[in-house]
């Protein structure tokens, strides 16, 4: 399976990196290969431009898309399971991440309808989509002040959507606490990387 990763943070020295490190090495277990966008590190540019705009606000397909975002394009067509891997940051995803959405989601590509009010979308259905994301607070918490119920809601109803035909949402909360969950998580990261399918 060819999977393409998402990934939204900015330090090293993170758990999310960690996390990432042990999905990498179950991926590597089961012979799966994976691309990753780290979007940090490729200082993915996240704010919509003008020009940007006009082609998604007023859905003018005519004008051109940026070559970051369809390069974003190529990988999603080359993949059968896309994983969007962040820490949460004030109740969502990093801005980057964010960015991404609001940019690779092109009209035409991810969404749209032509003149007679025709779906358009030129995206492929992706096999399965996994929301892997990190928190500080615990997961019981995160779900007894709704926040873990909207992030899910937003991840699988909204930007995965029908794009995708499988997809789940992972919470590895308590992070406050790390040598209460580390080993857990980081085993679990690592189980979900070699057991995709």
């Amino acid at each position: 399976m060819n999977v393409l990763i998402i990934y939204a943070h900015p330090s090293k020295k993170s758990f999310t990196y960690q996390i990432l490190n042990q999905l990498l090495d179950g991926l590597e277990e089961a012979n799966h290969t994976f691309e990753i966008s780290d979007l940090y590190k490729m200082d993915f540019q996240s704010n919509m431009t003008e020009d940007e705009y006009e082609r998604e606000g007023l859905a003018n397909t005519n004008l051109p898309i940026p070559g970051d975002v369809t390069r974003e394009h190529e990988k999603i067509e080359k993949a059968d399971c896309i994983i969007f891997l962040y820490p949460l940051w004030w109740s969502d995803v990093p801005a980057i991440m964010k960015g991404w959405f609001d940019r690779v989601y092109s009209v035409g590509y991810a969404y749209g309808y032509d003149q007679e009010g025709n779906k358009i979308q030129a995206m492929k259905q992706i096999p399965l989509g996994l929301s892997i994301c990190t928190a500080g607070h615990s997961n019981s918490y995160l779900h007894e002040i709704g926040i873990a119920q909207s992030m899910k809601k937003i991840m699988l109803d909204d930007r995965m959507g029908k794009r995708f035909n499988h997809k789940e949402f992972i919470l590895l909360g308590g992070t406050t606490e790390i040598e209460k969950v580390r080993e857990h998580h980081l085993s679990r990261a690592y189980e979900i990387g070699k057991n995709i399918k």
